[in-house]
């Protein structure tokens, strides 16, 4: 019985661990002076669509019907949260999502957008500057437990000379 109990909780010990040592609290204060931006009247727009490969291959893919995507400012605070809760990669396996609340300041000088049934979104009226653009798709195949997905980011940046839209592909790459 002791040789169960192991095989059950240590797989949950350890993913318990990689969801704390990845906490993507920068360890600073947030600047709401660096984010202002995001409230100035702009002319830009960023148009893009989400999606991931679902675990039948490549050409199957899963679209982020109904998720939200955020329009991150890429303050000092931001870049170091994405750098902490990213890594050095664009796309987060569920599994590894740690479970933590954002600064409320930081949350409230973002955009979102809810994404349509084909994954697409839209931002009208951006200032120039640079983003993160964020979200998560996440879904549990029939006869499964298991949840596959996990969140994603990209960055683009508006200079305000833009000719068009500016398009973005969240899909973790």
């Amino acid at each position: 019985m002791r040789c169960v109990k192991f095989l059950f909780v240590a797989p949950l010990a350890m993913l318990s661990a990689c969801n704390t040592a990845r906490g993507p609290e920068p360890g600073m204060a947030f600047d709401p002076s660096q984010a202002n931006y995001i409230r100035a009247p702009g002319k830009g727009v960023i148009t893009g669509e989400a999606f991931l490969p679902d675990g039948l291959g490549q050409s199957n893919v899963r679209y982020a019907a109904g998720e939200t995507v955020r329009l991150i400012p890429a303050t000092t605070y931001a870049q170091a949260r994405i750098q902490k809760f990213y890594g050095s990669v664009k796309f987060l396996p569920v599994a590894s999502i740690p479970k933590v609340e954002p600064d409320t300041q930081y949350a409230s000088l973002t955009r979102t957008t809810t994404t349509e049934s084909n994954g697409r979104f839209t931002f009208e009226n951006v200032a120039p500057g640079r983003y993160y653009l964020t979200t998560q798709l996440i879904w549990t195949p029939k006869d499964s437990a298991t949840p596959e997905g996990g969140a994603m980011y990209e960055e683009v940046t508006l200079t305000g000379k833009e000719k068009g839209p500016v398009k973005v592909v969240l899909s973790g790459n």
